[in-house]
């Protein structure tokens, strides 16, 4: 992996930046960082050096150097930075991209193992070339429109004979479980702040309610009122980090009609009420 961090190094001096590559970023984190929320989106995630750790629900997901992470739906996460200096790439998944590599390039009666939404494995020689390739574009930009949608169809054909290939698959297909999963969670992402349930998500998703409530979980580590929970209380604190405002208006904004009941829960998640985690977060920025 020492090439692949030389060019992270060298192209994302520190923290994060977005790449001339489509859906391409690179990180680079030089101390360690405690727990900080994020949205997991459909995605790659190769590590050159160093260790995070992904909170689901209260699951840890840790991957490391020589590992990758591949996550398929929009999930609500805790990360740190457990391990220093971290260098790491991400590439977006595109469903189109991939649904053309199963047309193109994926044989018949294809069958890939079943795993989780969110998992982690060991990066072998039929990722790590690709990957490396699609950086070395960095240092010649003006071959880039001509090789990179060829080097990310080469990765999207390894991850679809990779232990994930079946999650891969399905997030290309609009009839799976996992995209009728994923409207529903599409939706409760754009409507996180309104009275939602049950009922209307499973119906969204072609479910009974006890299936759609069981898959779900199984996918995501939490019921569907926690994830909208999760996304409120998430961008609540981006809000108070962020905005000029109080920890009232902002519980009002994501959709509590209880500021006390905000407070409780936002100290359950972030370990402090909301004013404190802004000035503790604020002071160390």
């Amino acid at each position: 992996m020492n090439e692949l961090c030389e060019l992270i190094r060298r192209h994302c001096p520190a923290g994060m930046v977005v790449t001339n590559v489509p859906r391409l970023t690179l990180t680079n984190m030089n101390r360690c960082v405690s727990a900080t929320p994020a949205i997991y989106y459909p995605l790659l995630g190769v590590v050159g050096a160093g260790q995070k750790r992904a909170w689901i629900g209260n699951e840890a997901v840790d991957y490391h150097a020589d590992t990758y992470l591949i996550n398929t739906q929009s999930m609500p996460v805790m990360t740190e930075v457990v391990s220093a200096p971290f260098l790491g790439v991400t590439l977006e998944l595109d469903r189109q991209v991939i649904a053309s590599v199963l047309v193109d390039m994926v044989p018949p009666g294809f069958r890939p193992p079943p795993c989780r939404s969110l998992s982690v494995s060991l990066a072998d020689d039929g990722l790590r070339e690709p990957v490396l390739r699609l950086l070395r574009l960095l240092d010649k930009p003006q071959h880039i429109p001509a090789l990179a949608p060829a080097i990310e169809r080469e990765i999207i054909y390894w991850l679809l004979h990779s232990p994930h290939g079946e999650l891969i698959c399905q997030l290309a297909t609009p009839t799976s479980q996992l995209s009728r999963l994923g409207s529903a969670i599409d939706y409760i992402r754009h409507h996180y702040a309104q009275r939602l349930s049950v009922e209307p998500l499973a119906r969204l998703a072609g479910m009974s309610e006890s299936t759609f409530h069981r898959q779900f979980q199984l996918l995501t580590n939490l019921s569907p009122i926690q994830y909208q929970k999760r996304l409120r209380l998430h961008e609540a604190r981006r809000r108070l980090v962020t905005e000029d405002t109080d920890a009232a208006g902002v519980a009002f904004e994501v959709g509590y009609e209880s500021p006390s009941q905000f407070s409780r829960e936002y100290r359950r998640l972030f370990g402090e009420p909301p004013g404190r985690d802004r000035l503790r977060i604020s002071g160390r920025r």
